[in-house]
């Protein structure tokens, strides 16, 4: 399933050999899950499940109530991002899926983690910033949201000394910022010098994905309404793909691939030869976008066939499955997180 793109290179220092590498990441259950989602976190997650010591991924609907206010589309967005991870490859036996609301010692370690940091590290919050741009009513929860996600990534006990690894979008490293100087905030201020509680987490970034364009040539983003879906398929994805946004140039004319929304999905999709192949076609008098369009169509639909068919098997007769999944996995986060929070507890003097 993944495309050679998949060997980029992250911009996460590589652990050495002995030392335990931990991967902890979510996904907010806000919506269905697009092309942005799946390049930028989804595709990262199911690689480093084989690649990690452990790995932890949970789908944050503590977060998604900041702009969901309907609890039965939350249940529905919830078990959506479940059934898409298993489709898309997850295995539960190398990674714990679960749902953050399911784990209460996340909110608990939260309310530590506000008393250590001061209000100005989040008002400079760029993605707070940019979600009230986009019309998004302020709300404590937004504007607080990096120190819930920092919980989220520091609850599973994760050794001091081990290497633990943030699959996060680029937009997202402010927040990450955000949880390694809480990390580092509390052992200061409870843990005796030399003996920390908490690693300081490193994001793991593929540069070569950073931002996925939508539709218009913007970030894609449910924001913009310019994305495409990972299973969205036959009309409904003809559709999307034909309706992206493109320069005007005559038929008889050379097309210019850099900064082109069309042929930027191209690249993440297609190897090194159909990239070249289709990069010289833009160069023909006789090919346009509405034929680099029918070529992204194809590499859409090939690359994700066999998600599709699984996920489909999943929602149809094996929903039961997906949620024993999701509750063995909580079972597991609770026993770590409630670990991790009983030695937090004693060390900030609640365990009186």
């Amino acid at each position: 399933m993944p495309s050679p793109s998949d060997a980029a290179t992250p911009s996460s220092e590589t652990a050495s050999a002995d030392t335990q590498t931990v991967v902890a990441s979510g996904i907010q259950p806000s919506g269905q899950l697009h092309l942005g989602n799946y390049f930028g976190a989804i595709r990262q997650h199911i690689q480093l499940q084989e690649q990690a010591d452990e790995a932890f991924y949970f789908i944050v609907n503590y977060h998604a109530l900041t702009t969901v206010q309907d609890a039965e589309a939350l249940r529905r967005h919830t078990l959506d991002v479940a059934l898409d991870y298993l489709a898309l490859g997850l295995d539960p036996d190398e990674a714990t899926l679960f749902v953050q609301s399911d784990v209460p010692q996340v909110t608990e370690l939260t309310w530590i983690f506000f008393t250590l940091l001061p209000t100005s590290r989040l008002e400079k919050g760029v993605a707070y910033k940019e979600k009230i741009n986009q019309g998004l009513t302020p709300n404590a929860g937004l504007f607080n949201y990096p120190v819930l996600q920092a919980a989220d990534i520091l609850a599973y006990d994760a050794p001091p000394e081990a290497s633990l690894r943030v699959p996060v979008g680029r937009d997202q490293k402010q927040n990450l910022e955000i949880a390694r100087d809480l990390a580092g905030r509390f052992n200061r201020a409870y843990c005796d010098e030399g003996t920390p509680l908490f690693p300081i987490p490193e994001p793991h970034i593929l540069d070569s994905v950073a931002t996925v364009p939508g539709l218009d040539g913007q970030k894609m983003s449910k924001s913009y309404d310019n994305t495409i879906g990972i299973f969205d398929e036959g009309k409904t994805l003809k559709e999307k793909v034909y309706s992206i946004k493109t320069a005007s140039v005559p038929l008889s004319e050379p097309m210019e691939t850099e900064g082109d929304t069309v042929f930027a999905l191209i690249r993440l999709f297609a190897d090194e030869q159909t990239r070249a192949e289709i990069a010289e076609k833009y160069q023909r008098p006789d090919y346009g976008y509405g034929h680099a369009k029918g070529e992204l169509l194809e590499l859409i639909e090939e690359h994700f066939a066999e998600a599709r068919e699984r996920r489909r098997e999943l929602a149809e007769s094996r929903e039961d499955y997906v949620r024993d999944v999701l509750r063995e996995g909580a079972k597991r986060a609770r026993e770590r997180a409630e670990r991790l929070v009983e030695r937090v507890r004693a060390c900030a003097g609640l365990d009186v």
